[in-house]
């Protein structure tokens, strides 16, 4: 069965889209079937795995009014199993054209059901606000990962989206579960860092990957070289994190233990 993943928090600069790339990439390194969708107009997927928007014909934004099918939408990356659906400035505007359009909380949902099949893993890389798109999003995942920066502001962050999260569950998609939380830009010189930590895990237990991600200069520079951080540097601390965080993606998502 496929699973669906969004990577989604509602405050911006937390490694979100990072997040997603590299895991994605760790999970096809391991032999998964992986497609990453880009939901921010901002296009920083596509060019962390070294597409330039303005030459890409393929879009979500169709997939999403209906206007053209999801495999018709769908890039090869330099990273054998990974593939993207790409986001386009058109993206800007879909909050507006999606008003008068019938269920557009179902849109990505029932767009995405004719692919399924051809994928072990579909990664949702949301923008960083409730809109539409993170709708879209939510409704059509079977699972949240939520990146959280260690910094003074992380849980309350996190608490808008939890309020989101189960909004969604109420409305759309009952199903929807939190997959982990995963700390990111993880510094353990600093006492903020291991006092979010704490927090963190007492407010969520087991929720909370046991890996964390360190700030690592590699993982900042793969992006600028249109690559993951696994392919850019193996053998940098960031890269082995998010190899272990997908190892524990697989064990939560495939081995029953969603917490």
């Amino acid at each position: 069965m496929t699973k669906i993943i969004a990577f989604a928090n509602q405050k911006g600069g937390v490694g979100k889209t990072t997040t997603a790339i590299n895991i994605g990439a760790s999970l096809a390194a391991i032999k998964k079937r992986v497609l990453l969708i880009d939901l921010d107009q901002q296009g920083n997927a596509g060019t962390g795995l070294g597409f330039v928007r303005e030459s890409c014909r393929q879009s979500v934004y169709g997939v999403i009014m209906g206007t053209a099918p999801a495999a018709d939408n769908i890039l090869s990356t330099a990273v054998p199993g990974l593939h993207l659906m790409p986001a386009s400035q058109a993206l800007a505007r879909l909050e507006i054209d999606l008003l008068d359009v019938e269920n557009r909380a179902f849109r990505l949902r029932d767009a995405l059901a004719p692919i399924l099949q051809h994928y072990d893993y579909i990664l949702l890389d949301c923008p960083p606000a409730l809109g539409q798109l993170t709708i879209n999003a939510l409704t059509a995942a079977n699972e949240v990962i939520i990146p959280l920066q260690c910094e003074f502001f992380a849980l309350e962050g996190v608490q808008l989206l939890m309020n989101t999260i189960k909004a969604v569950r109420a409305e759309w998609n009952p199903e929807l579960e939190i997959l982990g939380v995963l700390l990111t830009m993880y510094d353990r010189r600093y006492g903020l860092t291991r006092e979010v930590d704490d927090n963190v895990r007492e407010s969520f237990g087991d929720k909370v990957f046991k890996t964390v991600v360190p700030r690592n200069v590699r993982v900042s520079e793969a992006p600028s070289h249109g690559k993951p951080a696994l392919f850019y540097d193996f053998n940098s601390t960031g890269a082995q994190a998010y190899l272990r965080v997908a190892t524990e993606v697989v064990q939560r998502s495939e081995g029953g233990k969603n917490v």
